[in-house]
Formats: C-alpha cells, sequence, structure tokens
C-alpha cells in the first residue's frame, strides 16, 4: 500500500466520521480550548526561563 492510497483513506475514514457524528462537540469552546492551551504553553516558557538563568 503507498502512502497516498494510505493517506486518501485516512481522509475518506475522517470525513464520514464527522458527517455521522455533526463535526463538533457542543461543550467544547475553541476560544476556552485555545486559551488554554496558550495559558499552558506560557506558563511552560515562564518556568522554563525561571530554571535556566546562569547562576
Amino acid at each position: 500500500m503507498s502512502l497516498s492510497t494510505t493517506a486518501n483513506n485516512l481522509v475518506l475514514l475522517a470525513s464520514e466520521g464527522a458527517e455521522q457524528h455533526g463535526g463538533n462537540h457542543e461543550s467544547l469552546s475553541p476560544y476556552l480550548t485555545g486559551g488554554g492551551a496558550l495559558f499552558v504553553l506560557l506558563l511552560m516558557l515562564w518556568v522554563t526561563t525561571r530554571l535556566n538563568r546562569d547562576r
């Protein structure tokens, strides 16, 4: 099986699943998810910079 055939099958499978279940889940807010991810990344950046100081 080639890479393009595998990719095509995965895209077809994903599109069928989205049609059956309506796509996005109602309880997931994209703004809340994105804001939470941004907060976690900024927190990890802050911790990294605090621990990486020259002493």
